[in-house]
């Protein structure tokens, strides 16, 4: 990234402050980029960053002559939005694909618990269905064989016996639980809150300053979007997706396994607005790079 002012501006405090923007900037870009160590992990509490945000918005809006608008900054600037805007889809993928990990994890659970249920009551199918379970390979090698060693237990008090069912019941809890898949869709989720807001602050700052007519071939062509998504789309949906929350804290007690099915619907339908939040967020940076 050039540290050299293009725009012919000789005033040395000028020229500190574009240098300071740009640095400001390459630090961004360090935060956002998977591969860095340090990146963001609490956005709403990294007032770190927003500040460097703040601090690159105020910039591009309160500059005094647009015409004379530093190449360089306009170029970083820009380059910073279509970075974000391509882990923004990235981020997106991720999480759909987290959300169907999830719910088949929930359907297997469903499936051992059955499992569980026929190899304990000795049902006249319950060795056909562990062969099955075995062939679909649904499970793995150490739930089959504990399945196989509950069905051919008669006693149901020896020590193995217990520690298989608490082992098989454990199993069940994890698929239901999804602890790590929601740890990550979190970590995400959060990343992408932080590349929205510079999508939102960013690119709308942009809009105020010409582009550069010396740009050349800096900035690549963004693909070509059918749809036009404003920003008041994007905020109707942020508050959609609060409005969901809110729900999901009012839910009223119900017998255990009735909240944990409404928990998890409330969860899908928080995510489901997510995914529709981003795909608002990422048309309305795709378009903003398009118009450049």
């Amino acid at each position: 990234m050039s540290r050299r002012s293009k725009s012919g501006i000789v005033n040395v405090r000028m020229v500190i402050t574009e240098e300071k923007i740009l640095s400001n900037i390459d630090k961004v870009q360090k935060l956002i980029n998977p591969k860095s160590k340090k990146q963001i992990v609490q956005f709403e509490d990294d007032t770190y960053f927003k500040d460097l945000i703040e601090s690159i918005k105020a910039y591009l809006i309160e500059y005094p002559k647009k015409k004379n608008f530093p190449v360089s900054v306009y170029k970083a600037a820009y380059e910073l939005v279509e970075f974000a805007t391509n882990q923004f889809e990235e981020n997106t993928k991720k999480v759909e694909e987290l959300i169907r990990q999830r719910e088949e994890n929930i359907a297997l659970a469903g499936q051992l618990k059955d499992l569980i249920e026929a190899v304990e009551n000795k049902t006249d199918d319950w060795k056909d269905r562990i062969s099955e379970a075995e062939e679909e390979g649904k499970f793995s090698e150490d739930v089959i064989d504990t399945l196989k060693l509950v069905g051919k237990d008669k006693t149901r008090k020896s020590q193995n016996y217990q520690d298989a069912i608490k082992l098989l019941n454990a199993r069940v809890n994890n698929l239901e639980s999804n602890l790590h898949i929601e740890i990550d869709m979190e970590r995400i989720e959060d990343r992408s809150k932080a590349l929205s807001y510079i999508g939102i602050e960013v690119a709308e700052a942009l809009k105020v300053i010409p582009k550069p007519v010396d740009l050349g071939t800096a900035v690549s062509e963004a693909e070509k979007v059918q749809e036009e998504v404003k920003i008041e789309e994007i905020s109707e949906a942020q508050e959609a997706e609060k409005i969901e929350e809110k729900k999901v804290e009012k839910v009223v007690e119900a017998p255990k396994e009735k909240v944990a099915e409404k928990k998890r619907m409330y969860v899908v339908i928080i995510h489901s607005f997510f995914i529709l939040n981003n795909i608002f967020i990422f048309v309305s940076m795709k378009i903003y790079i398009q118009n450049s």
